[in-house]
């Protein structure tokens, strides 16, 4: 019994001389069984980690100079930039997305707008019909008609009084004795002659010789208005005939003297 009592005490006695002999070594693991039995998992690889920071103890070896270095220029350093904040914004203060921007069309090339076509200028027409008064005599009745201005303006004289007189006029008694349906064909002024050509209805007039006459004043009287016409050439298609129905002369030019 004693015996055995002996061996524990000296196997006690070595162990504790072990662990000062060996208490550097052994302190990293006893602390990590500590550590394992006290703490979390995880813990004892910090410390492990902590333990392997420790420097190791410097290894001087001899050896034979080596050869001096060359020396050069260190690098400039350069100073890194500052890493930039990084801001987040409450979900509160952003903005509400945009909708989506409509594609821009190509600009239309520039259009000049349409002028405005200038006012229609209008003058005052002496135009002449025929009135007949209570003794039955034929007379030359002058009225006045606003027209158009254009370039042809004796023509459109002799297209108003070929349209005759208004309603009006006509419960005054004035009347066209101008054939119905007579066209003008054209008009030209020659010195101060103008040359009038008519339809073939211009020939039949059923008012007789005074009718026939009373159509020939409308005409040279409606024309020489005009200050630059002193005489009418009447013509027929186109042509020129010595007389208008019974022995009335247009031959040759017909002023107001003529009548």
């Amino acid at each position: 019994m004693q015996a055995v009592v002996v061996f524990f005490l000296l196997f006690f006695i070595v162990i504790a001389c072990i662990f000062m002999f060996k208490w550097g070594e052994i302190k990293p693991n006893f602390n990590l069984f500590i550590t394992r039995l006290t703490s979390p998992y995880g813990i004892e690889e910090e410390l492990l980690n902590e333990e392997d920071e420790t420097p190791a103890e410097p290894i001087v070896r001899e050896s034979t100079p080596a050869a001096p270095e060359r020396q050069t220029a260190p690098p400039a350093a350069v100073s890194p930039e500052p890493p930039k904040p990084q801001t987040t914004e409450p979900l509160s203060e952003r903005p509400a997305a945009q909708p989506p921007e409509r594609p821009q069309t190509q600009a239309q090339p520039f259009q000049a707008q349409p002028q405005t076509p200038p006012p229609v200028q209008f003058r005052d027409r002496a135009i002449y019909f025929t009135q007949v008064d209570k003794d039955g005599q034929i007379l030359h009745s002058r009225v006045t008609r606003r027209i158009p201005v254009s370039d042809s303006p004796m023509q459109d004289a002799l297209n108003v009084l070929l349209a005759g007189p208004s309603a009006d006029e006509i419960n005054r008694g004035i009347l066209n004795l101008i054939p119905a349906n007579t066209r003008i064909l054209s008009t030209a002024v020659r010195g101060s002659t103008a040359y009038i050509s008519f339809s073939e209805d211009f020939l039949f007039n059923t008012f007789g010789v005074e009718g026939y006459v009373a159509q020939l004043r409308q005409i040279v009287w409606t024309v020489t208005e005009f200050q630059n016409v002193r005489d009418v050439q009447i013509l027929v298609e186109g042509r020129r005939l010595d007389y208008l129905g019974e022995g009335i002369w247009i031959g040759s030019p017909i002023s107001r003297q003529s009548f």
